[in-house]
C-alpha cells in the first residue's frame, strides 16, 4: 500500500479508535442509570468494552480492505471509505455505546457518564447522517466525547495511537 493510502487508512483506523466509546441516550432515549459498580470497576469494564470494540473495528477495516482489494494500485475512494464507516465503524461504535450504557454509572458519577455518552451520541448521529464526517482528519466529530472520556479515565474509549 502506498504511503498516502496507509496514512489515510491509518487516520481512519485511529478515528475508529478514538471514536470507540461514548454516546448519550441510547437508541431508545433512556437516561444513564446508576449501578452498583465503583468507579474503578466501571473504568475496568468500560475500558475492556472499548478495547474489544477497537479490535473489532481494526479487524473489520482489515477485512473490508481485503474484500475491496485495496492496494497500491487500488486505494480507497471517498465512497469506499464512507461505506466502511457505515458498515464497520458506526455499528461497532453503536454496540460499544449500548454496552457502556448497560453498565450504569457509578453512584455520584452519573453526570460525567451522561456527558460522555451525550457527546459521543451526538457525534455518532452526525456520522450516521453523513458517513463522510467519520473520516475527517483528526478526531472529527468525536473530539469532545474523546476528551471527556479520557478525562474520566475511559482511556481506551478515546485512545489515540
Amino acid at each position: 500500500m502506498s504511503k498516502p493510502f496507509m496514512a489515510l487508512f491509518a487516520a481512519f483506523a485511529v478515528l475508529a479508535l478514538v471514536a470507540g466509546c461514548g454516546g448519550g441516550s441510547d437508541s431508545t432515549g433512556t437516561e444513564t442509570t446508576t449501578s452498583s459498580l465503583t468507579k474503578s470497576e466501571f473504568l475496568k469494564q468500560g475500558n475492556a468494552i472499548c478495547a474489544r470494540g477497537n479490535t473489532e473495528i481494526e479487524d473489520g477495516f482489515e477485512e473490508f480492505g481485503k474484500e475491496h482489494n485495496f492496494s497500491k494500485k487500488h486505494e480507497p475512494t471517498q465512497a469506499e471509505l464512507e461505506e466502511a464507516a457505515e458498515t464497520v465503524l458506526i455499528p461497532s461504535i453503536r454496540q460499544e455505546l449500548d454496552d457502556i450504557r448497560a453498565l450504569g454509572a457509578p453512584q455520584g458519577e452519573e453526570a460525567e457518564i451522561e456527558a460522555i455518552l451525550a457527546a459521543a451520541e451526538k457525534a455518532l448521529k452526525k456520522g450516521e447522517e453523513d458517513p463522510g464526517a467519520m473520516i475527517e482528519e483528526g478526531e472529527g466529530p468525536f473530539a469532545e466525547a474523546n476528551k471527556l472520556a479520557r478525562e474520566f479515565g475511559l482511556v481506551k474509549c478515546g485512545e489515540e495511537e
